[in-house]
């Protein structure tokens, strides 16, 4: 009989032979093994993103632009020249459409991500007049990627949008209040599957050229009146098609080894915002692509497990561009101060934006949608004249609350809003530089908001440049 030394692992002791060495233990048959790839590992580099909170117009390009700077790449996933971000930088105001905030950073690279559609003049047009304002975007074709899965905007995508809205508002008495920039019926021309690539461009140009000529002839047929010079257009990219080529990458294959390399900085810049989302928007009154977090997952190739940090823009009152229901909106002279004190004009068209009070149901819709880790709160300087100041704090439609924000916007044009009344500053926030430097009363205000929302503001912005935001924590 074996004694109580050669036992195995008696007692918690290690198991040893009669002549007293270690036992070598081996596995037993048909018991599994831990292979290391069945660990779980969290992910080297997460993305951080930032989303607006609102109908757009929220302030995001300068707080892209302030986390931009110490990014090493800064990614555009979805939407196209329709979107319009202004960033000051040493006194000069760059405005960007296509092109990342961030191809301000030399550092950094700026990817255009597959969710994009690109129209190639707008896209060179802007770098071009960019250019010509100061020194910040010296070298940006060094610096920028474009996904070769991108679809391109084409001239007479633009010239249908523009004859789809004239038909909205001879059928209907509405249109949509689109920018006329082709998005829609390019994104449409991709759900269609008739629609054209970068990849194809910068192929074999002649199969390039029968397709494009197959699509044209699609949308001549479905629109008569347009007018489309298709040898002029096709020569025209084929000038381009050289400038782009080097730009040009498999972004599946950037993404990947961006996100599994060595450790580096992501930020993903979102375009438009919540509210505008084909899906989660106030639709139709939307844009045509998803511009809620899931875009950034379908826009770029990104599994949803290197999604890390979502940080919402949120404006300290409500702007909306264009038509569609707007339940804080005040047709009056508050609602004037705020434009004109906030410049409120449209990046992209010029166009006169509407105004109104914070709409705090309508943000924490949003931040159902996105999972906000934190928010930036934009142009509370803005608020600075106001002896008094509404929040939207919940809705009713014929005497009941609604318990969420409504889908239906026949709905969402009968809800009376109710408003929780705060006190104004009356004093110039502008040279605030920390929370303490805030007027109590500026402080109770953002308090306000984090408590509602159940979100932590970790930025607030009291003017144009860099500096002017004030960082919380």
């Amino acid at each position: 009989m074996a004694s109580e030394s050669s036992m195995a692992n008696v007692n918690g002791r290690e198991s040893t032979s009669l002549d007293g060495e270690p036992v070598v233990k081996r596995p037993r048959e048909g018991v599994p093994q831990e292979h290391p790839l069945r660990t779980p590992k969290e992910p080297q580099n997460k993305v951080t993103v930032v989303l607006g909170a609102q109908w757009g117009d929220e302030g995001k390009g300068k707080v892209v632009d302030l986390l931009a700077m110490d990014a090493d790449i800064v990614c555009r996933c979805q939407g196209g020249n329709n979107a319009g971000h202004t960033v000051v930088v040493d006194s000069v105001e760059y405005d960007f459409h296509l092109l990342p905030s961030g191809v301000l950073n030399k550092k950094a690279i700026s990817f255009i991500g597959n969710g994009v559609v690109i129209h190639l003049p707008g896209l060179f047009e802007e770098a071009e007049k960019n250019l010509r304002k100061g020194k910040g975007l010296q070298g940006w074709e060094e610096r920028l990627k474009i996904s070769d899965r991108a679809h391109i905007v084409f001239n007479f995508h633009q010239a249908v949008d523009g004859i789809q809205e004239q038909q909205r508002q001879q059928q209907e008495g509405k249109n949509l209040g689109t920018t006329k920039k082709g998005i829609g019926p390019a994104y449409s021309s991709k759900a269609a599957r008739n629609g054209l690539r970068v990849c194809d461009l910068v192929s074999d140009f002649k199969v390039f050229e029968e397709k494009f000529r197959m699509l044209a002839e699609h949308f001549r047929t479905m629109y008569p009146n347009l007018n489309v010079d298709i040898d002029s257009e096709l020569q025209q990219l084929k000038e381009y098609t050289e400038r782009l080529r080097p730009l040009v990458t498999d972004g599946v294959y950037f993404m990947h080894r961006a996100l599994t390399g060595p450790s580096k900085k992501i930020l993903v810049e979102g375009a438009n915002a919540a509210l505008l989302d084909i899906d989660f928007g106030t639709y139709p009154f939307v844009t045509s692509s998803n511009c809620t977090v899931g875009g950034v997952c379908t826009g770029l190739g990104v599994p949803p497990s290197y999604v890390g940090r979502v940080y919402g823009v949120v404006k300290a009152y409500t702007t909306r561009v264009g038509v569609g229901a707007f339940p804080t909106e005040q047709d009056n002279e508050t609602g004037n101060l705020l434009q004109s004190r906030g410049r409120e004009f449209g990046v992209t068209t010029g166009r006169r934006r509407r105004c109104g009070w914070l709409d705090l149901i309508l943000v924490r819709y949003a931040h159902m949608v996105n999972g906000f880790s934190a928010i930036a709160l934009t142009k509370l300087d803005i608020l600075d004249t106001l002896p008094e100041i509404k929040v939207a704090v919940a809705y009713k439609v014929n005497g009941q609350p609604l318990p969420s924000f409504p889908a239906n916007m026949d709905v969402l044009t009968q809800v009376k809003v109710e408003y929780e009344t705060l006190p104004g500053w009356c004093c110039s926030t502008e040279t605030a530089r920390s929370f303490e430097e805030l007027p109590v009363q500026a402080q109770n205000y953002i308090r306000f908001i984090e408590d509602f929302l159940q979100v932590p503001v970790k930025w607030v912005g009291v003017g144009k440049s860099r500096e002017s935001i004030i960082k919380l924590f």
